[in-house]
């Protein structure tokens, strides 16, 4: 049996009115695939650009069109919080409430397990958060989150997942990882339940820490479900960087090969090309749009700029030579950089929109090495790329 025909393949079909198919590439990556949904289609490998209160921050929906974004992400935890899922139905759903036309992702919770550990009450039904709006009582469960979802209305919808923290210990990864698998079905039962105004794809998402074992047992277990996707989740949650880039395959070797794959808030330059030579699809991260807001830029070319620092008040050129963003394209860098030394929002917008068309180009790149075939010319010409970006050993 040749190695292509021995990759697994879904068991079940996707939800009506979405689809993928692998387009280039290998099928276990690098690969370019097409994603189908009810609000367009999606080239991949693609980054999602994160908005998680229904906004990406600090700019409209036709400036995040302009950077090169096909889909966002949403958080349906915040949301269910502010202003709640039924304001959000009752004002057209979440496309109409973002005043986004092409297709939204929502994370369902799982995270802020993570993030919020000091909010939350953990069990085997759910978790129950202490509002960090007002301190009311907020209980999810895997139904809770899905009919949460569904009410929102995206295009796809994940599960309710225990992401701990990337240090705990096989033990405690364990228990995670029970829990997740326990909450997934849960939800595959509770699906049939639950009405959404158009079809909603919901993916399963693979935990197991930074240990091996665990990893590759949730991938098989995860794919027995039937999910319209699959993704990687609890990285880079704590953990050493080299660990959690060893850890990407192993969440993905018994992931199908004809369903998209997700890994779940990574993203940067040498994360984005070991993820997509693992078969990675998607991506999300605050890290563009974060950074920005601080003042450091990404460049393909020429290293990061601090843009407060002074010797850039001068400089009557773009943030980057040959970027066709609308910052690099309309305003000298000198200009951004009185606009940051001066608080003025426009400073964080412009830099909001450089950095994530410098992902979106990214991936674009890629996209066009794996089309062409050229994928080891283009690890090869980005190789100083991440190292530039690769912070020092500790």
């Amino acid at each position: 049996m040749s190695p292509e025909a021995a990759q697994p393949v879904a068991r079940h079909p996707m939800i009506d009115g979405f689809g993928f198919e692998v387009v280039g590439g290998s099928p276990n990556g690098p690969r370019l695939g097409r994603l189908s949904t009810p609000h367009g289609l999606v080239e991949t490998p693609v980054f999602m650009p994160v908005g998680t209160q229904g906004t990406v921050k600090g700019l409209t929906p036709d400036q995040v069109l302009g950077t090169g974004a096909q889909m966002v992400l949403a958080n349906a935890y915040h949301l269910a919080i502010r202003p709640g899922e039924e304001a959000v139905a009752a004002l057209g759903g979440l496309h109409r409430f973002m005043g986004w036309e092409r297709p939204i992702l929502t994370d369902s919770g799982g995270f802020q397990v993570f993030s919020l550990a000091e909010l939350r009450q953990l069990d085997d039904d759910g978790v129950s958060f202490r509002s960090h709006v007002d301190g009311a009582t907020v209980r999810l469960t895997p139904e809770r989150v899905l009919e949460i979802e569904a009410a929102l209305n995206p295009d796809i919808a994940m599960v309710l997942d225990h992401c701990a923290p990337g240090s705990v210990g096989l033990g405690e990864a364990r228990a995670a990882l029970e829990r997740t698998m326990s909450w997934a079905e849960r939800t595959v039962r509770h699906r049939e339940k639950v009405t959404s105004v158009s079809p909603l794809a919901v993916f399963g998402i693979v935990q197991g820490g930074i240990h091996e074992s665990l990893r590759r047992e949730a991938s098989e277990r995860i794919a027995e479900l039937p999910f319209d996707g699959y993704a990687v989740g609890g990285v880079s949650v704590g953990e050493e960087r080299d660990v959690m880039l060893r850890s990407i395959p192993w969440g993905t070797h018994a992931l199908p090969v004809d369903r998209p794959r997700y890994l779940m808030g990574v993203g940067g330059f040498e994360e984005f090309r070991v993820a997509v030579e693992c078969g990675i699809d998607m991506f999300d991260c605050v890290i563009p749009t974060r950074n920005a807001r601080g003042a450091y830029l990404f460049r393909l070319t020429g290293g990061p700029i601090r843009i407060r620092n002074s010797v850039h008040k001068r400089d009557t050129g773009p943030l980057e030579e040959g970027c066709d963003c609308l910052a690099c394209r309309h305003y000298s860098r000198g200009f951004i950089h009185h606009l940051y030394l001066r608080k003025e929002m426009l400073g964080y917008t412009l830099g909001s929109i450089h950095n994530l068309r410098v992902f979106h180009r990214f991936l674009e790149r890629a996209r066009a090495a794996i089309a062409a075939g050229t994928w080891e010319r283009f690890r090869e010409e980005m190789a100083p790329l991440e190292a530039e970006y690769r912070p020092p050993a500790r």
